[in-house]
């Protein structure tokens, strides 16, 4: 029995008054309730009330000081590649809501670059929502994306029995788009991710809103056994290599650390490109500097 199966066992010991529900195309079952259930949502009026929830949403240039890209600029080579990913994503999921974990072959490949903007373009559909969890706890970068970086996050409610969902959940300043960010408290030495908590927490999210996107920021493929545990909560995995430094052997390597079934691709980050600026009038005005935007670690 894997360390999920038994965090499910006792998430149901827990929870003994629940139905349980299986939730079609993953492996694992899940432990909800009938009011969680209640409150699963797929219309446009709930999409619509939660993009009026924003406080302030963020221009273009707010979001690129922030290293997100803007659906207004389409024809910034970086928003092209996100979109095309994130159809592929829902093509494969069948239109599906789904959870797909981002994974770095090695520190300062941009995997939480890619993570967060993933996020950001599934919310560019205004049928769809996605959710940003930050998993990679010892290297936390989603809180920088919220006005409050020092609020209440994961760790948070891994760690408090008294912090509800709500809690931990942040609006960025794009309309629906939330994130939970990596949270105040420090994280555990082991089972970070094991804990019938945890279980909990991906069911509830997972289940609250159908039309919802779940992007699992996870740790470098260094942290291999914290990436096996997320990997199972997982729908898809993606591996983000940064360009010109990983070879071939380290991306076989981390290839096959995953099930065929839910290994997407490997997504290689800061490719040297023409450098882009907006379109003015019908002329393009290539902009000074060597790397296109989005070329982050």
């Amino acid at each position: 029995m894997s360390k999920i199966e038994k965090a499910l066992s006792k998430a149901r010991e827990e929870r003994g008054n629940l139905q349980l529900v299986a939730v079609p195309g993953t492996a694992h079952q899940s432990a909800v309730g009938t009011a969680l259930v209640a409150e699963r949502a797929g219309n446009p009026e709930t999409i619509a009330r939660m993009a009026l929830k924003e406080t302030r949403l963020l221009g273009p240039d707010d979001l690129s000081e922030r290293g997100i890209i803007h659906k207004s600029n389409i024809d910034d080579p970086a928003v092209q590649v996100f979109r095309e990913l994130r159809t592929k994503i829902i093509q494969q999921s069948k239109g599906k809501n789904s959870i797909v974990l981002v994974t770095a072959l090695s520190k300062g490949s941009g995997g939480s670059f890619v993570a967060q903007n993933l996020g950001a373009a599934f919310a560019f559909d205004a049928g769809k929502s996605a959710l940003v969890i930050d998993c990679n706890l010892k290297n936390p970068n989603v809180h920088r994306l919220i006005s409050q970086p020092s609020a209440p996050g994961l760790t948070d409610y891994l760690d408090d029995p008294d912090i509800d969902i709500d809690r931990i959940i942040h609006p960025v300043g794009i309309p629906r788009l939330r994130v939970i960010p990596a949270g105040t408290h420090p994280p555990r030495e082991t089972e970070n991710f094991t804990s019938a908590k945890m279980v909990r927490l991906i069911d509830s999210v997972r289940r609250r809103y159908l039309e919802r996107f779940i992007v699992l920021d996870g740790p470098s493929m260094s942290d291999l056994s914290d990436i096996r545990i997320l990997s199972e909560f997982a729908d898809y995995v993606l591996i983000v290599a940064r360009y010109g430094r990983a070879t071939n052997t380290q991306i076989d390597s981390c290839v096959g650390a995953f099930d065929d079934k839910k290994l997407l691709g490997v997504v290689f980050n800061d490719e040297p490109r023409i450098p882009w600026k907006p379109r003015q009038g019908n002329a393009w005005r290539p902009g000074p500097g060597q790397a296109s935007p989005g070329q982050r670690g």
